[in-house]
């Protein structure tokens, strides 16, 4: 289940309001393009600003669209253990695959208290458990050696590493048998070449079909997944010109992937000058999307 090409979708807006047309549409259009699973109401879906029952709604419409093709695993993390237990409890009565998990943000905890925050969460559930390492979002980094305690929990199975170092992707992979994937896509490749399974991405909501080819050519076919890397390279950097996920947003509008690229505040859409940057690298997805 954790591994290959997993989309960290966005959640579509119009007017205010999560854009369920929009989400379905993109749904289907994941599962006609060999995407390997779902993560909902993560950092990519704007979780911290989705309400409880929005964020269930999200998940419900995940199920329904493709939780029969692949395994959905939804964002259920918060700042609060208890707000995380409930989230997490709601998911996996909803039917959810799994659970993506963000270390806490703001409170900056400690590698004990990290530890006892997952393991309070693990075991208020019997669905398998996915870390989710974010220094940048979370102000605190989840240490290789607090990733390989965890790992003795019986359901925390896999790591969404986004800590930005394949060194620390190595020493996790020294010193316990977790299932590691990429939480950034410009380290998925050299990531995949110290132990990696695959990633939990952004450029694959635009060109989902892309990211899972790089991924299977891996252990086909180096050379070749190592020139598509190459070839997405300038559209994984053009999608992080401002803050998650507004360039991603921006550019699926333009390509007509969801019908509008708003976010709800305190994110704000991109500015004309990150738009114009963005421009080169939209054309070459759109040729992507027509080929």
């Amino acid at each position: 289940m954790f591994q290959g090409s997993i989309v960290a979708t966005v959640t579509p807006m119009r007017d205010g309001s999560v854009d369920e047309a929009s989400l379905r549409k993109l749904l289907r259009f994941h599962r006609e393009s060999g995407t390997s699973g779902v993560v909902p109401a993560g950092c990519t879906g704007e979780a911290a600003t989705l309400t409880f029952d929005e964020r269930m709604r999200v998940l419900d419409v995940c199920l329904e669209e493709v939780g029969e093709a692949m395994p959905v695993i939804p964002g259920t993390g918060s700042n609060s253990t208890a707000e995380t237990v409930r989230l997490t409890k709601a998911a996996a009565d909803a039917g959810a695959a799994g659970a993506l998990v963000i270390t806490p943000y703001y409170n900056k905890p400690t590698p004990e208290g990290q530890y006892v925050h997952y393991r309070t969460v693990a075991e208020a559930v019997d669905i398998p458990i996915m870390l989710y390492n974010v220094p940048s979002r979370t102000g605190v980094n989840m240490l290789p050696e607090t990733v390989a305690r965890l790992s003795e929990v019986p359901n925390i199975v896999a790591i969404k590493e986004a800590a930005g170092s394949v060194d620390q992707v190595t020493a996790i992979l020294s010193l316990c048998d977790i299932t590691v994937l990429s939480g950034d896509d410009p380290l998925t490749l050299p990531m995949m070449a110290v132990g990696a399974k695959g990633v939990v991405s952004v450029l694959a909501n635009v060109l989902p079909g892309e990211v899972a080819r790089m991924v299977a050519l891996h252990a086909e076919d180096p050379d070749a997944a190592r020139q598509l890397h190459l070839t997405l390279r300038p559209i994984m950097k053009a999608l992080f010109v401002e803050t998650n996920p507004g360039p991603v947003k921006h550019a699926m509008a333009e390509l007509g992937l969801i019908t509008t690229g708003e976010l709800r505040l305190p994110l704000v859409e991109p500015g004309e000058e990150s738009r114009q940057a963005m421009a080169p690298a939209l054309e070459t997805a759109r040729k992507l999307l027509a080929s």
